[in-house]
């Protein structure tokens, strides 16, 4: 590795003025808007690109490598690899033992992780920004000189499979939502569960590994992000020189993986040993990625702020706070590659059921769908989306998120510049046109969670929905 990096420092002055450039034109164009932070962008020749945005509040970096790889883009049989995989990533390289790159950073007062999703797998460390340097050169050095041992695989495996009996075998809220994307997805990689089924689990090999690491982990297939107390064209001088030796490679075609249209109501029940009932609903809609009409995902957004946005929304005022459901709520990720999922969840209290909770649920959705969203209420909403802007912009490892992840589903990160505003802009006519529109039978999955007596040993225990993601379990 050490002539690598002596090749990257003589090859790094003509690149220069290459990255100067990019400074200049990417500053340039954000200055436009004295609201929105300043993000630099360079793409070394191996395809990497690299983001950077500085913020000099405290002495502290976060650095992300983010692949364009999750578990949606799993096939049949591998279901759960993208995970796996994220575990086998800090088990060693050619030049680290087992474990040692977390030692290190720990060692240095910082934190790391990673973590899979439907959509993307990311890795992170959060340190001093003097140490930015030392995660680089190791994050660089897993992505090019990863070993994957047997007895490490092994011990590892058992690992992710005590992670999928907790967050999956033993959560009945879980395995309800698994159900719930696996009746709702039939050709769509968000069929499976981030985790992967446990038969899958139980055969991964070597060699599946292997494959994995060849056909996703380059390059080419990767956004570096950097938030903090760092200088543009330092970063991207590290950057050329920890990852510019690593060569791109030639990336799998894609696979169409577009979901069946949806024809009809869809119904499953799951009786299992539970606590309590819980009743699912999701109807599918579009994310940012895969709408026709632009302003329809931003509408989508401020009608889960109406009915599920805190204390003052309707679910909590109109079911939870008048005694008529023990919880509620609405969801949607506006980031998703593919269709998705508006959901709806709700608890009866001790006086109704599941039939009665989803009663109560679509008697929400029918008044948004047939009263326009009030002034008052549209305004709340917009505040809180202002309010949680400034407050992810407060946080490094937040701001470095949403840059990550817009990188990474294929959008413009430059759109998060206009994200209020388009918030700002939605109207309460548009607000009912995509209940009106999304928000119907032909286009719904209802899943039902039926509990069975617990077990003598009082094991199960209903811990909160994951909505997309594992992080790794240390």
């Amino acid at each position: 590795m050490k002539h690598k990096v002596l090749d990257s420092l003589r090859s790094w002055s003509s690149k220069v003025a290459t990255a100067t450039l990019a400074l200049v034109f990417v500053g340039a164009v954000n200055a436009e808007s004295t609201s929105a932070p300043r993000v630099y962008e360079m793409t070394l020749d191996n395809g990497l690109k690299v983001l950077v945005l500085p913020d000099y509040r405290a002495p502290v970096v976060t650095s992300q490598i983010w692949y364009k790889v999750g578990s949606a883009d799993e096939p049949s049989g591998l279901t759960g690899i993208a995970h796996m995989f994220e575990h086998m990533m800090f088990k060693g390289t050619e030049n680290l033992a087992p474990g040692e790159f977390s030692t290190i950073i720990a060692r240095l007062g910082g934190r790391e992780n990673a973590f899979t999703s439907r959509d993307y797998t990311a890795y992170f460390q959060t340190l001093s920004a003097e140490n930015l340097e030392t995660a680089m050169r190791w994050e660089a050095d897993r992505l090019q000189n990863l070993v994957i041992d047997e007895d490490e695989f092994l011990r590892e495996r058992e690992v992710v499979l005590e992670e999928w009996r907790m967050r999956s075998r033993d959560n009945p809220n879980a395995r309800l939502f698994e159900l719930l994307y696996a009746t709702a997805f039939i050709s769509s990689g968000y069929h499976h569960p981030v985790i992967g089924w446990k038969t899958d689990i139980d055969n991964y090999s070597v060699e599946d590994l292997h494959r994995w690491r060849e056909a996703y982990y380059a390059p080419n297939n990767a956004t570096l992000v950097v938030v903090g107390a760092v200088e543009p064209a330092e970063v991207f001088k590290m950057a050329e020189i920890y990852y510019g030796p690593i060569p791109a490679r030639e990336l799998p075609k894609a696979k169409p993986r577009e979901e069946l249209e949806q024809q009809g109501l869809r119904r499953v029940e799951l009786e299992i040993p539970a606590r309590l009932p819980l009743i699912a609903m999701g109807y599918k809609v579009p994310s940012l990625v895969t709408a026709e009409a632009d302003w329809e995902p931003y509408a989508l957004i401020v009608l889960a702020g109406v009915l599920s946005g805190g204390d003052s929304a309707r679910f909590a005022n109109d079911l939870v706070r008048e005694g008529r459901l023990a919880s509620a709520s609405a969801r949607y990720n506006p980031t998703a590659r593919m269709q998705t999922l508006f959901t709806f969840t709700g608890v009866p209290n001790q006086d109704s059921n599941t039939a009665e909770v989803e009663a109560l649920l679509r008697e929400q959705i029918e008044r948004v769908r047939n009263e326009l969203v009030s002034a008052d209420e549209l305004e709340r909403v917009k505040a809180q989306v202002v309010a949680s802007d400034v407050y992810e912009r407060d946080s490094l490892f937040f701001q470095g998120m949403r840059l990550g992840i817009y990188a990474t589903v294929g959008l413009d990160y430059r759109q998060l510049d206009d994200y209020v505003a388009r918030i700002e802009s939605v109207t309460a006519e548009q607000v009912q046109a995509v209940a009106r529109k999304y928000l119907v039978d032909q286009g719904l999955t209802i899943a039902e969670l039926k509990p069975l007596p617990l077990q003598t040993d009082d094991s199960v225990t209903q811990a909160p929905m994951n909505y997309g993601g594992v992080d790794r379990v240390q």
